[in-house]
């Protein structure tokens, strides 16, 4: 959607402010986004998820529920799973990376290797956030952080957790895959894992 002359409450929003509104709606904003820095002024009311898909034609991250719920706008800022709908642009300073920047120049990100040989996906809708979900599930795990059914009597001093089936499927609960490919997503994961 072009928001060159979309309208706004008080005006319509073009580059620089608005027309008959108050230039301090909008801010400029710089985003680091998979390596590469990018300038825009947005209204101060844009999601990093509409800032990344309207703005930046970065369409992996998709709306699902628009509140933080289905976990299809996951991306990641500074190494940690963000939900994209619910994180306004202006206040990202962290480096984000999205699923279009997860491969690499030759080859594609060992966990979007082994949702393919898995099958670990059917319309591909919530893909793109269940693996970027699952790259920093795997981050968090390795450093020792628990789930909440990780045994209370474990051994603690940050020692990577085991991933068993059942810690994947609590540590992945905050993604939703409507088509119900949950048993190939969680073996998927298991094999990037070990």
């Amino acid at each position: 959607m072009d928001h060159a002359g979309a309208t706004s409450g008080s005006g319509t929003f073009r580059e620089g402010g608005t027309e008959g509104g108050h230039p301090d709606t909008t801010s400029r904003v710089s985003l680091r986004i998979n390596g590469t820095t990018h300038e825009l002024r947005l209204d101060n009311r844009t999601t990093l998820l509409d800032a990344l898909r309207e703005h930046l034609d970065l369409t992996g991250a998709k709306k699902g529920c628009d509140h933080g719920q289905c976990g299809a706008c996951t991306v990641l800022v500074g190494g940690r799973r963000i939900n994209s709908c619910l994180l306004l642009a202006v206040t990202c300073r962290e480096p984000v990376t999205t699923i279009e920047g997860l491969a690499g120049r030759e080859r594609l990100h060992p966990l979007q290797e082994a949702f393919v040989a898995r099958d670990a996906l059917q319309c591909g809708y919530c893909t793109p956030g269940q693996i970027c979900s699952a790259v920093a599930m795997l981050e968090e795990a390795a450093a020792g952080h628990p789930s909440h059914v990780t045994p209370p009597d474990r051994p603690g001093g940050g020692e990577p957790e085991l991933l068993t089936p059942e810690e994947i499927r609590e540590r992945m609960s905050g993604n939703i895959c409507r088509c119900g490919a949950y048993a190939n997503i969680v073996d998927a994961i298991q094999d990037v894992a070990s």
